[in-house]
């Protein structure tokens, strides 16, 4: 799902004609490290796309996007990997995310890390014998799931009071990034009920992490609740691939037994084959280990101290008053801190940008007509959408821009730019275009609306609507491409040029 979603947005993102440049972000970090492509640059940047041709950096990013996708559906399908093929996901990802600028899917990288080990190097068979998945892997994953989910936990505890004084689900399902149908009906809930999901999260997120560490029961234990959480939260919102990422270290909970009956009994199957090893193994009847066999321990041991020292700035974060949430502290992204929602907002707010055909912005009796994204709320009458796991990365971008300045996000000024040009990059990132087949617009400007869920069953959602909305005022002034000349030019970015 990631490299679909790379494949379908980072051209319009970060491509040529991108919102960020990537070209001119890595020309950036290659100027700052004067003007050379050395250890510190690569450090700083961990990227395939130094190495490559960057005269069409469009066709570098689709070519890192389509061998993510193959090599991901060849696993998929097949259902075998080894550690060449994990660990070509990873560096292409990671060469993807790096470039990417003001996106973090560090969960997404350490999660592909942590895959590489736990598969065989060369053999594609979905049972090696030879080199089974080392406890040493397992528990890697296990402590991913106790970090992201007490680092959530306490972030939450350490942050906004409304988890402490168990309000904050009063608000959770409007505000959240991209609302979907049953947070609709989820934000109506009863105050007690809401109180129960903020007591039920707080018990998941801060006391049951440790189960882990209580014996296989109750390891066991904590996987199940760990997964169904997963699952509510993949119901009530639209978190892209986040919440089904969460799952995998769960997965490392449960062992051979209790995973049984996913499994055919069939002679000759999987199934089959681990309880003939296991036999074996308990008579005594084990081949002896070859010389692969002992790099391999050799590997995972080195492994496992990787993860132990790169965990030491992690659980001081964490043992940390001033936790801070979302950041790694290695240019690889090996082991990093967690945390969602440390603070929630109390309103909704959203950007709404608007073009208008008229020669005067200021004309009282001009029409300002209104573009929709993909999913973030716009029309008040469109119903909330449901896209997990996919993710639409611009309509994320403006959930941070609604409650921050233009200022703060120059790109939403370049997406403008790009919207006064009719670009076709930039359209495909929208839902609508109010201009299509007739004159690009010669004005447009962004307007701040407060926006609330209609009451279900209320007058505002008889008549269709699932939204009313209010105006704060203006977001960003209107602006015009001529005006937007030295803009584009003191910050090197490609100027809009209407076809």
């Amino acid at each position: 799902v990631a490299f679909l979603v790379a494949y379908h947005q980072n051209k319009q993102l970060i491509g040529e004609k991108g919102l960020l440049p990537c070209k001119l972000y890595l020309q950036n970090v290659k100027k700052y490290f004067k003007g050379k492509i050395n250890l510190d640059a690569l450090s700083y940047a961990p990227t395939l796309i130094w190495f490559l041709d960057w005269s069409d950096m469009d066709s570098v990013l689709d070519y890192l996007s389509v061998a993510g996708l193959a090599t991901s559906a060849f696993v998929l399908i097949t259902g075998c990997a080894n550690m060449v093929l994990m660990a070509v996901l990873w560096v292409l990802y990671l060469s993807l995310v790096n470039v990417g600028q003001i996106w973090w899917e560090s969960q997404l990288l350490e999660t592909g890390f942590l895959g590489i080990f736990l598969c065989p190097l060369w053999t594609l068979s979905r049972l090696p014998r030879s080199t089974p998945p080392s406890s040493i892997v397992i528990w890697g994953f296990r402590w991913l799931i106790f970090r992201i989910m007490l680092g959530a936990g306490l972030i939450k505890i350490r942050g906004d009071r409304c988890w402490r004084e168990l309000t904050c689900m009063d608000y959770h399902y409007e505000t959240q990034p991209v609302p979907n149908p049953i947070a609709y009906f989820m934000y109506r809930s009863p105050g007690w009920f809401h109180q129960f999901e903020m007591l039920f999260n707080h018990f998941i997120e801060l006391v049951v992490p440790f189960f882990i560490f209580l014996g296989r029961r109750m390891c066991i234990v904590h996987g199940v609740l760990q997964i169904l959480f997963q699952v509510l939260l993949i119901i009530s919102g639209n978190l892209s691939f986040l919440n089904w990422l969460t799952i995998v270290p769960s997965i490392a909970c449960f062992d051979d037994l209790s995973l049984g009956f996913l499994f055919s009994s069939k002679r000759g199957g999987v199934k089959d084959q681990v309880v003939q090893m296991q036999a074996s193994r308990a008579a005594g009847k084990q081949p002896p280990l070859g010389y692969g066999c002992y790099v391999r321990k050799v590997v995972n041991i080195s492994f496992g101290l990787l993860i132990a020292y790169l965990s030491i700035p992690v659980v001081l974060n964490l043992l940390s008053p001033r936790q801070v949430m979302n950041t790694s502290f290695n240019p690889l992204r090996i082991v990093n801190t967690y945390g969602a929602f440390g603070s929630i907002t109390k309103e909704r707010t959203e950007v709404i940008l608007q073009g208008t055909s008229s020669p005067d912005p200021s004309d009282p009796t001009a029409v300002w007509e209104e573009y929709d994204f993909k999913c973030k709320p716009g029309d008040l009458k469109r119903r909330p959408c449901f896209i997990t796991p996919y993710h639409y990365r611009l309509d994320w971008l403006m959930w941070f821009a609604a409650f921050q300045t233009y200022e703060q996000n120059e790109w939403i000024i370049h997406l403008a730019g790009k919207l006064l040009a009719q670009e076709e990059e930039a359209l495909s990132l929208m839902a609508t275009n109010p201009f299509a087949g007739k004159a690009p617009p010669r004005w447009i400007r962004g307007e701040h609306f407060k926006y609330k869920f209609s009451r279900p069953g209320g007058k505002h959602a008889s008549e269709g609507k699932w939204w009313i909305r209010k105006r704060i005022g203006p977001y960003f002034p209107p602006v015009n491409l001529q005006g937007l000349k030295k803009f584009y030019e003191d910050r090197n970015w490609p100027y809009p040029v209407r076809d």
